[in-house]
């Protein structure tokens, strides 16, 4: 199969859909692979380095987008990749279509096969290709949280881990899944006093084992948010329904109500975000004060730190790409349930029920879709 790596044109996205390594274990599979100029340069793969495992370089994404059967990305296509889709051709990124209803739309229109990385499942309910993101994500949520509640970033002034004699700050984490675990770990380790509120009471009870008494845990009900959100110095947003738009579980009213130069990190935001308050933000002006509260909202967090997210994702992805190549995508998906539950888009048509829900557009099953177009 021959397979082609756009250059990621979103705000300072310096991540790249496959490594040199991953082109490597391609190249040997007897695929073929094509990179644009420039795709992996931020974070040092450089294009010799491409050459050297037997990829070509193409000069533009468009003659990558014209030449090749799969694409593999990072972000969602931007409204100039989503126009230069053609039909039958295979997608492999983050969609995030649930918050995106005009992404969705135009991957309808381009006749495209669609496949999202979020959506893909494990034999064991997880999300395995969003879960290093969600790693990356929920550690650096602490970070950039705790950068902003510094004073010349428009916070209260409060150091997390406080010193002695000084209390440390308050830490609310929405969620307790991979992103919000990670997020308590970092935390815990920067010594602020950490909540997680969480409506799963077996998850609850699993953090409760593997973090003791330095973790405190409340079950999500709209008396504990409430009381748990305005008194808290930093609140992240850690909400995941997989393929659905998150839950708005902070109201304005709620947001009105927290101290002032507090601080939230909506990690959902890909998902539309959960506070109500909330807003897509880039890496170039990541954060913007609402009510009083220091936002920051950025939908492609793990961008910021792009070589270590790069090299964790192809950790994840490569099996599923090698597959996909192998195989072909009606052969990739119909011998895996868990990637076929990835496809959103196919051929036309929305083939994820969740997304089809939250967008109200119209639902055909992704088996229905595989009968259609057997090889």
């Amino acid at each position: 199969m021959l397979i082609g790596v756009p250059k990621e044109v979103k705000t300072h996205e310096y991540r790249v859909g496959l490594t040199p390594g991953s082109v490597r274990e391609l190249v040997h599979h007897g695929h073929k692979v094509v990179v644009e100029t420039g795709a992996g340069a931020g974070i040092g793969f450089d294009d010799a380095s491409y050459e050297a495992v037997g990829a070509d370089i193409l000069p533009s994404r468009t003659e990558v987008f014209a030449a090749v059967e799969l694409i593999v990305k990072v972000k969602e296509p931007q409204p100039e990749e989503a126009a230069a889709l053609r039909k039958g051709q295979v997608l492999f990124t983050y969609l995030h279509l649930a918050a995106d209803k005009a992404l969705a739309e135009a991957l309808v229109r381009s006749g495209a096969v669609a496949i999202a990385y979020e959506t893909v499942t494990d034999a064991r309910g997880g999300l395995p290709l969003l879960a290093p993101m969600s790693e990356v994500a929920g550690r650096m949520a602490v970070q950039v949280g705790a950068h902003c509640l510094e004073k010349e970033q428009g916070g209260i002034g409060v150091l997390l881990g406080g010193v002695p004699g000084v209390p440390a700050a308050k830490v609310v984490i929405l969620g307790g899944g991979v992103s919000g675990t990670n997020a308590a770990r970092m935390a815990m380790g920067m010594e602020a006093y950490v909540t997680v509120i969480d409506r799963s009471l077996p998850r609850l009870y699993e953090l409760d084992l593997q973090f003791g008494a330095q973790l405190h845990t409340l079950f999500s009900t709209m008396e504990n948010i409430e009381r748990e959100v305005t008194a808290a110095d930093l609140v992240i947003g850690a909400v995941l329904i997989p393929g659905a738009a998150a839950p708005k579980l902070v109201s304005r009213a709620l947001v009105r109500a927290m101290k002032p130069g507090a601080v939230v990190v909506d990690i959902s935001i890909d998902q539309g975000g959960c506070f109500e308050t909330s807003r897509p933000t880039t890496h170039a002006a990541p954060t913007y004060v609402e009510e009083g509260v220091v936002h920051y909202c950025v939908t492609n967090m793990p961008g910021a730190v792009a070589r270590t997210s790069t090299v964790a994702l192809n950790n994840a992805t490569l099996p599923y790409v090698l597959a996909i190549a192998d195989h072909g995508w009606q052969g990739a998906l119909g011998e895996d349930a868990h990637l076929r539950d990835g496809l959103n888009i196919c051929r036309g048509h929305v083939t994820h029920s969740a997304v089809a829900r939250d967008l109200n557009l119209l639902f055909t099953s992704s088996a229905e879709m595989l009968l259609r177009h057997k090889t």
